[in-house]
């Protein structure tokens, strides 16, 4: 197990096993979100290839910025 440390008023010390969990389910958590990211831009990237249009002509179309 990684050892990561916090600073405190009173000083630097070991993260305790609760704050170790919570800060692994949170690094967990961002990785799955970039994942869910990468694949929303592929399939963003493959619809406007099959309806044969540019990201630009489709924000045109929706009228979005």
């Amino acid at each position: 197990m990684e050892q990561l440390f916090i600073q405190t008023e009173d000083g630097v010390r070991e993260y305790t096993a609760e704050e170790y969990a919570i800060n692994e389910a949170d690094k967990q958590a961002e990785q799955l979100y970039l994942e869910l990211q990468e694949q929303n831009r592929i399939k963003r990237e493959q619809l406007l290839a099959k309806l044969g249009i540019t990201a630009e002509e489709a924000q045109l179309l929706l009228g979005s910025n």
